[in-house]
């Protein structure tokens, strides 16, 4: 039989016909249906552990937004630069360029009414604000660096819990931070230097964020850890311009003696481990719908040997063994397709839902959100459809091509004579 459109539109005819017909066997409808049902769960709890998934990115992207800049430029040797070199090629590197502000941060050891705890010390300028929506994540106190001629800090709520900070009362915040340069080992206390903040206000994120960072001002951080005339670090703000292309004319501007950092660079290893996260549970969920898929097997091999009549009769009319696989391979793409159409409606619906209204609760007060986030994405949608629909098909050939082998028209045809 010749491969032409209409050979192709008859045998999914056929297969549509057994897959709607009320006239086989009731076992074989109740087995198609079990396949259509064992073949949509997946695919439904693909769509939302993926959405679910995609929701706790988006959160743990947008935490970091209020803590991490859109650009990082940082030295490409050593751990400081001077704040005069970076300041006279800043200009060239204008466009693009909404705000930036210059920071220092370090290791240090906080002492808070006799409790200690290590963390880091991050002095920013006073244009930090304008770079990092940093109030955004204040829950005690105010964002307030200084007052007066008194150097204050803020505090993650993590640190602050450590060590008992209470911004109520004036009890300073001692920071001891290793000095540069020699000193004799006879007297270690030279070893360190020693400042004193008073907490103004407290800053709650993820908890590895605020259980680490204490902010202060630049100018405090330097004579601390002496740098003076010293950063760390350009936090910059773009002015809506992609960030990569803000990226390559700092690059440009800088020159060799920095690096620029986007904000994905700079947590690089946290995203890398979201990324193989997702594509593990993906991975795992495949797994399910294969094995669920192998329920399409039953409904094939009954069907077929059901219709070993129906099957004999179109040899002897002339079809070929492509033809008639092609009605069961058809037959089973309507199961799969069937179920991959249902799973699809049913998780999407749970994930809209769940995302307009959050009626599953994450069920304890210290997280940030208090539903599932849930994140809905095409490319998600897409791929899990093409994989059910790959599986299924791959499943229906290998079963066909068992039960219908090249020489079924050959022992039909002895069978007859």
């Amino acid at each position: 039989m010749q491969r032409t459109p209409a050979v192709y539109r008859l045998a999914q005819l056929f297969a549509r016909r057994y897959f709607t017909s009320r006239n086989s066997l009731s076992v074989i409808n109740i087995i198609s249906k079990v396949s259509v049902f064992a073949v949509g769960v997946p695919v439904a709890a693909m769509v939302i552990l993926l959405s679910v998934f995609n929701g706790f990115d988006g959160l743990v992207r947008s935490m970091y937004s209020v803590f991490d800049p859109d650009l990082m430029v940082v030295p490409a040797e050593g751990k400081t630069f001077a704040i005069a070199t970076a300041e006279e090629r800043m200009p060239a590197a204008a466009e693009g360029v909404a705000a930036y502000s210059y920071v220092l941060e370090e290791s240090v050891l906080f002492e808070y009414r006799g409790r200690q705890a290590a963390g880091r010390l991050r002095g920013v300028d006073e244009r930090y604000a304008l770079v990092v929506p940093v109030q955004e994540t204040i829950t005690y106190g105010d964002y307030e660096l200084r007052y007066g001629d008194m150097e204050q800090a803020v505090v993650g709520q993590g640190i602050a819990y450590v060590l008992g900070v209470k911004t109520a009362l004036y009890d300073p915040l001692h920071i001891y931070a290793a000095r540069r340069g020699d000193y004799s080992p006879l007297l270690p206390i030279d070893g360190y230097s020693r400042g004193s903040l008073f907490p103004e206000g407290i800053f709650r994120l993820d908890a590895e964020t605020d259980g680490t960072y204490v902010y202060c001002t630049l100018d405090f951080a330097q004579q601390l850890l002496d740098y003076e005339g010293r950063a760390s670090g350009i936090a910059i703000r773009t002015d809506g311009t992609r960030p990569e292309t803000v990226r390559r004319q700092l690059a440009s501007a800088l020159g060799d003696d920095f690096r620029v950092l986007t904000r994905y660079e700079q947590k690089a290893s946290m995203y890398r481990i979201l990324k193989v996260e997702k594509l593990g549970i993906f991975i795992i969920s495949l797994f399910v719908l294969v094995i669920a898929s192998f329920s399409i097997i039953g409904s094939l091999v009954m069907l077929i040997l059901d219709k070993k009549e129906d099957i004999r009769i179109l040899f002897t009319m002339g079809a070929d063994v492509r033809f008639v696989r092609r009605i069961f391979v058809g037959e089973g793409m309507l199961i799969g397709a069937a179920g991959t159409l249902g799973g699809l409606c049913v998780g999407l619906a749970f994930a809209l839902a769940q995302q307009r209204f959050g009626f599953i609760k994450m069920g304890a007060a210290s997280f940030l959100v208090d539903a599932y986030p849930v994140a809905v994405q095409a490319t998600d949608i897409v791929a899990i459809a093409a994989t059910a629909l790959a599986v299924t098909w791959l499943i229906n050939r290998l079963t066909v091509a068992r039960m219908i082998p090249r020489t079924a028209i050959r022992c039909n045809i002895r069978h007859n004579g």
